[in-house]
């Protein structure tokens, strides 16, 4: 019987480390986009919650690129408790922000702790707090020196906070926080002008709506420039996430569905075929990035295309645009999504969406 109890014993611990390990080897981004509510109860959901907590700032803001998962030294805690008055470096790029919002209000909807609650609006009133007057959120609040002020729909950092707006005034799944009337009616507000920003942010080419650029002035709300090699242009990429967020709006006006059969047509017109993206090892060993034909490849877009022919374009560090990948240095080639399918997501919803309007 002492072995079995033994071999029970260790069975057990291994199970434990084996799904402790499970976790803290995903990326932060996994962990917050799972649905597993026995785990979002977990006394280690929980820790890691607190170390959320930790990294946000008094201003109610987070720093991104942070794998929050990781356990923290007692010294590392002490210097994060020194940083909370620094409200430098809080920012909605990379997901950063939403992410830690969407957690906690998945922590708190299994674990109701009061701290949760007080985390995320802390939170809310930072994304409040740092919007625009014409719609748009800057990537970095306070702001920051440089393109970090322009309208950013890069990395979807605009649509992800309507997303948590919207959830809030629509009373939606996850969101179990119970929001007062002044909130929510200051959310609605907030919603609305940051639509009404993408409305009027949706690019024309001789009259005629397309899709969106990355990031826009924000005082002018013409198309910019962000690093050296993003450039102002057409993005395959963020337009995917700004279409799909325009279908999710119940009774859309007039505006949006223009907007969306608009964007839907600019689809069709520049989506890409024949062609795939393969990682093969170069002459140097290395793993490397090419453009293959293939006549069965799913459709593909260009995250950057030019703004009045919608020629897909790729640039380096130096700022100059080249025609295909393979001109554009090992590093950015390799260390940039210079092409999507994210579009076709938003094709096989059209239908769908459409058939509701009627």
């Amino acid at each position: 019987m002492k072995i079995y109890k033994l071999l029970f014993i260790l069975f057990f611990v291994q199970s434990f480390f084996a799904v402790n390990a499970q976790v803290h080897n995903k990326k932060w981004r996994n962990i917050i986009e799972s649905d597993d509510k026995v785990w979002f109860a977990s006394p280690e959901a929980a820790t890691i919650a607190d170390n959320v907590l930790l990294y946000q700032r008094n201003i109610g803001g987070w720093p991104k690129n942070i794998q929050m998962q990781n356990s923290l030294s007692d010294k590392e805690k002490q210097e994060l408790l020194e940083l909370k008055s620094d409200p430098n470096g809080c920012t909605t790029d990379n997901g950063a922000t939403c992410q830690e919002m969407i957690f906690l209000a998945k922590v708190y909807k299994q674990q109701p702790n009061e701290k949760y609650k007080d985390s995320f609006l802390k939170g809310l009133n930072f994304l409040l707090a740092a919007q625009y007057e014409n719609g748009g959120w800057p990537q970095f609040y306070p702001l920051e020196k440089g393109y970090y002020t322009h309208v950013t729909y890069n990395d979807d950092s605009m649509v992800n906070i309507l997303e948590i707006f919207k959830e809030i005034k629509d009373k939606s799944c996850f969101m179990t926080i119970k929001f007062s009337s002044e909130i929510v009616s200051k959310i609605k507000t907030a919603f609305d002008k940051g639509i009404d920003c993408i409305l009027k942010t949706q690019y024309k080419q001789d009259g005629v709506l397309t899709s969106w650029c990355a990031q826009y002035d924000e005082t002018t709300l013409e198309p910019a420039k962000a690093r050296a090699y993003e450039l102002p242009s057409l993005s395959g990429k963020e337009s995917a996430k700004i279409v799909s967020l325009l279908m999710s709006i119940k009774n859309p006006s007039k505006e949006i569905i223009n907007a969306v059969e608009s964007a839907i047509a600019w689809f069709e017109k520049t989506k890409i075929t024949g062609i795939k993206i393969e990682s093969i090892q170069n002459s140097d060993g290395k793993k490397d990035r090419i453009v293959v034909k293939d006549t069965n490849a799913e459709p593909l877009w260009a995250r950057f295309m030019e703004l009045d022919t919608n020629k897909p374009f790729f640039c380096d560090r130096d700022g100059i645009k080249k025609e295909t990948l393979a001109e554009i240095g090992y590093e950015r080639r390799n260390g940039y999504a210079w092409y999507t399918n994210e579009p076709q997501d938003v094709l096989k919803k059209y239908q769908k969406w459409k058939n509701k309007l009627k």
